[in-house]
């Protein structure tokens, strides 16, 4: 759906994004992540025709992308909230869904359709200033959907949002991906990524630094650690083929060698006497690995093999 070649922009000095390149299939749920002043929101704005790159390509839906023809087949919600404050969210949401090329009638329908679906029906006639946070949010994510675009950005979209009213958005990212929208994801929150994205890039001081699917990343930066539950104390065990990292009551982190097979470490304990509860492998959060290379990237690159 997206095809991001080698893009670059600069702002005086500052390399704001330097030769970044990722593509984005149909149907999926993309993560673009990096700390603040990364360059997330510059690429988002390439993206949307807000900034022309400097250099380098950008391919929507087949063809190389023009922001007078592909604009309208474009979802963004920003962080900031981009509403009017004096107007009535009803009329707000007609009116955006018009600029976005809806019949007033059929634009009707939609808005109630999705003021229905999130809960808002009894918001109709409210204005905008006098809505929590949380509910302006969920008036955002409606305006930006509305028009049923084929690429949906989403900028922090649960950030106000009660656990309750979160759960709800996130099923419609579900839905809207299962249906054939494809959705980039940005957030600083990876425990959200961990649960809602196929496939992710981080990016720090304007440059990408890891790129590949959640799973793969996660299994390129193990550790080789395996939490073992048992019922005896395992940390008084000595054996060459794994050090005890950490206890806690009947849970027991070990980090085996590198040579060391989970077979034999399961020998080992059979052999003498442990009552195993549970063995299972202890994979990176991606917080973790967020962590570990936005700290170290100035002198080293990650690239998952996908």
């Amino acid at each position: 759906m997206l095809e991001v070649q080698s893009l670059k922009k600069y702002f005086a000095s500052q390399k704001a994004v330097d030769d970044i390149s990722f593509d984005i299939k149909k149907g999926s749920i993309f993560g673009l992540l990096g700390p603040n002043g990364a360059g997330k929101t510059t690429l988002i704005r390439m993206i949307t025709g807000i900034f022309y790159p400097d250099s380098g390509d950008i391919f929507f839906d087949g063809r190389k992308f023009h922001p007078n023809d592909d604009l309208i087949n474009i979802g963004y919600m920003p962080e900031e909230r981009g509403l009017y404050k004096k107007m009535k969210i009803g009329e707000q949401a007609l009116y955006l869904a018009q600029l976005k090329g809806m019949r007033k009638a059929e634009a009707m329908v939609k808005v109630k359709q999705w003021f229905e679906k999130l809960e808002m029906e009894s918001w109709w006639n409210k204005k905008v200033e006098d809505l929590s946070k949380g509910m302006s949010q969920k008036l955002q994510f409606v305006t930006t959907i509305l028009h049923e675009p084929k690429l949906i950005i989403l900028d922090e979209p649960f950030s106000g949002l009660d656990p309750v009213n979160a759960n709800l958005i996130k099923d419609e990212i579900f839905s809207l991906a299962k249906n054939g929208a494809t959705i980039i994801f940005s957030t600083h929150r990876m425990e959200q990524v961990e649960e809602i994205c196929d496939h992710i890039i981080l990016v720090n001081k304007g440059t990408k630094i890891l790129d590949g699917s959640v799973q793969q990343i996660k299994q390129n930066f193990k550790e080789n650690i395996y939490k073992l539950g048992a019922t005896t104390d395992a940390s008084q065990l000595i054996s060459p083929l794994f050090e005890v990292v950490k206890q806690e009551q009947s849970q027991v982190l070990l980090k085996l060698q590198e040579n060391a097979t989970t077979n034999e470490i399961l020998q080992h304990f059979i052999q003498a006497r442990v009552d195993i509860a549970s063995f299972n492998e202890v994979l990176p959060s991606l917080n973790d690995i967020f962590i570990k290379l936005v700290e170290g990237s100035t002198t080293r690159k990650f690239q998952s093999n996908i």
